[in-house]
């Protein structure tokens, strides 16, 4: 029994430190492609930062998903409830509305994540997060 414990804590270390690596490499490099944006998050004091996040268009509007452990982006966004948000022409102030379980279960279905990438973060929960153009809101 003890050897059977001790092989699974290793192989649960070993993933454990797997999704540590990604999470890591990820928001140390921050790929930017077609489908992500730049999204400047300000905290109560007004300092901004960056970070390169998964954008979803769905039904005409403009979505941002949480999709990692590393989230204290989404944590000041939903405090502050703007930011700045650039990708190809766009560069301009949004609101953000965090969606509840029903209408974010639709734009999930809609871009679903895979399986590989969800065993390489480790799972996390994903959350949806509408944007609205300021002068729209």
């Amino acid at each position: 029994m003890y050897r059977v414990l001790k092989i699974l804590s290793i192989i649960a270390f070993c993933y454990l430190a797997v999704v540590a690596s990604f999470e890591s490499l990820l928001g140390y490099f921050q790929p930017e492609s077609a489908e992500t944006l730049i999204i400047t998050t300000f905290d109560e004091d007004g300092n901004s930062s960056d970070r390169v996040v998964s954008r979803v268009e769905f039904s005409g509007s403009l979505f941002v998903a949480v999709n990692h452990w590393p989230r204290q982006w989404f944590h000041r966004l939903l405090e502050t409830e703007h930011a700045r948000i650039r990708f190809g022409e766009v560069d301009r102030m949004y609101r953000a509305e965090l969606l509840g379980e029903a209408d974010a279960s639709e734009v999930d279905a809609a871009h679903p994540l895979g399986f590989g990438f969800r065993v390489l973060t480790g799972f996390p929960p994903r959350y949806i997060v509408k944007l609205i153009p300021l002068d729209e809101s």
